[in-house]
């Protein structure tokens, strides 16, 4: 299935990528990369999205309150 997911800045992809690296990495998800992600749970697979989503609104909220 192809992902219907747009990175709308595309010069952002790199930075998205390693910013769920990381996120998966702190969850104990080590080389997420490399998984097959059809072989982890959907909770785990939703952590690493909810958690990016998190930090991107909060980098958002920062950024919006001029901190």
């Amino acid at each position: 299935m192809a992902s219907r997911n747009k990175v709308v800045v595309p010069e952002a992809r790199q930075a998205l990528n390693q910013m769920k690296l990381e996120i998966a990495s702190e969850l104990g998800l080590s080389n997420y990369d490399q998984v097959d992600k059809g072989n982890l749970t959907a909770r785990q697979n939703g952590y690493v999205g909810g958690y990016m989503t998190k930090r991107l609104v909060e980098m958002a909220q920062r950024q919006m309150s001029g901190k």
